[in-house]
């Protein structure tokens, strides 16, 4: 059966195409729709269905583009009420591309509306099931999102609702089917997924805690609700575009695709009232940038970052880029609804700087340089891992605040004392630094390498190593 993903690793998500006999579909695809439709045209098919497992929290479909530009119907699960045209489904429907056949499994759990598509191949053999955020590989969706946006769905109405979705829809299915989840490791939507992206059904039962037979409701509710942390703010304003619909994405590209030379780009900044984000990696930025600018570098986490970070999905932004990513930095903030792009530095940072423009720096420092500084001062230490991350291993003495709660904890840090930051490697303690010195903290380094250099560099004492799977 022909099922190809399309995984998109910097936001662990799969999107999936499905083609036989001339007919397509897609399924949960992403914002650009573009590579969905050259594909297709590849085949020589039609786009008929765009399938969605639910309504998206990480990131904004590109169901509504590809209905517009292909006339592909929309098809959602059971009871979702989007506020524009689709076809919903009933439980055990069935739709055909080619000779395959699409049958509709309705498992509320992770939403009420999750569904899963179960792939049936042209001699009639089930295949597969693209199985959204019901099952990943290694977890389950986690049922504490909807509740951000209908406060009725508490995370234990859903968590009991997805035990009888896997035990009663899904774990009676064959072992042999492969399973096609939405996300991978590094996703938000789960808390123990695996690197895996694909499996087999059999192997999941087996080994996805989530499956055991022996477990009663109350156990997997338990053991589902432990160790979920905070899912990031930007989570329930996707779900509100995902449901109520957004702009086409040539339109955000078009007004975004403003080059702006550096006179004209410090005036639109100041008068606009735009955040100036610069994606550079984190050493060019360090070096020299525009005041006040923030930065989130493009290969990272960005698009997750951004969300976390920009509380406003509205905020206006100005780009500063490498030369030549202008529009890949405005499809990535697109990717999770931030639309308000704005122009961009034409020639990116080195125009600003043959310009003579103002420009600051921060100081980054080894960790062989921190043990040194350590012996002679007593500085404090704020690592900005993720708190499973501080709680596996972490310098004694130190002080947690996780990088998404930065802007709520940002009291915490002093601003006549100098201080040091880092976080495992110096990607998002780069991320802080910037904030940081845009909200007036100048009294402080950040560790380039970040832990992961202190531990191989330095002798500073730190706690016994805890495997974070013991800490869960």
């Amino acid at each position: 059966m022909k099922v190809e993903q399309i995984y998109t690793g910097c936001i662990a998500h799969a999107a999936y195409y499905v083609e036989n006999n001339g007919e397509a579909a897609i399924f949960d695809p992403l914002r650009e729709v573009q590579p969905y439709i050259d594909r297709a045209k590849k085949d020589n098919a039609k786009i008929k269905y765009v399938f969605e497992t639910h309504f998206h929290a990480d990131f904004v479909s590109g169901h509504l583009d590809l209905k517009s530009k292909t006339g592909a119907q929309i098809v959602f699960g059971p009871t979702a009420k989007p506020n524009y045209e689709a076809l919903i489904a009933t439980d055990g429907q069935i739709f055909t591309i080619g000779n395959y056949k699409i049958k509709v499994i309705h498992t509320p759990g992770h939403t009420m509306e999750s569904t899963t598509y179960l792939l049936i191949d042209e001699n009639d053999k089930e295949h597969g099931i693209i199985s959204g955020d019901t099952l990943f590989i290694g977890d389950v969706g986690r049922p504490d999102l909807a509740q951000h946006v209908i406060a009725d769905l508490t995370q234990d109405k859903l968590a009991r609702h997805l035990y009888h979705s896997l035990r009663e829809k899904i774990m009676p299915l064959s072992d042999d089917l492969i399973v096609y989840p939405n996300h991978g490791a590094g996703s938000a939507c789960g808390k123990n997924m695996s690197k895996e992206t694909t499996d087999t059904l059999g192997n999941q039962k087996r080994t996805n805690y989530a499956l055991r037979p022996d477990m009663t409701e109350d156990e997997f509710v338990d053991e589902l609700l432990t160790g979920l942390t905070t899912p990031p703010s930007y989570f329930p304003k996707n779900v509100l575009l995902n449901l109520k619909g957004y702009e086409s994405l040539d339109k955000v590209i078009e007004k975004a695709r403003r080059p702006l030379n550096p006179t004209d780009f410090e005036t639109l900044a100041n008068v606009s009232g735009a955040l100036i984000l610069d994606t550079r990696n984190a050493n060019d930025f360090a070096k020299a940038f525009i005041p006040n600018s923030i930065n989130i570098g493009i290969d990272g986490s960005f698009a997750m970052w951004v969300g976390e970070m920009i509380t406003d999905i509205n905020q206006a932004i100005l780009l500063v880029t490498e030369p030549g990513r202008e529009e890949e930095c405005m499809i990535r903030l697109s990717r999770v609804g931030y639309d308000n792009t704005i122009g961009y530095l034409e020639g990116g940072f080195e125009s600003w700087k043959q310009k003579g423009k103002e420009t600051d720096s921060l100081k980054r420092i080894t960790g062989e340089q921190l043990e040194a500084m350590h012996q002679t001062e007593d500085l404090p230490l704020f690592d900005v891992r993720k708190k499973s991350e501080f709680d596996s291993e972490h310098l004694l003495d130190s002080v947690n605040i996780p990088l998404n709660q930065l802007n709520e904890k940002i009291s915490s840090f002093p601003k006549e004392k100098p201080f040091v930051i880092y976080c495992a490697g110096g990607y998002r303690s780069m991320i802080a630094a910037s904030i940081l010195k845009q909200r007036g903290f100048d009294s402080f380094v950040d560790v380039s390498g970040g832990f992961n250099e202190i531990v191989k560099t330095t002798q500073l004492p730190k706690t016994t190593y805890v495997c974070p799977s013991t800490l869960l």
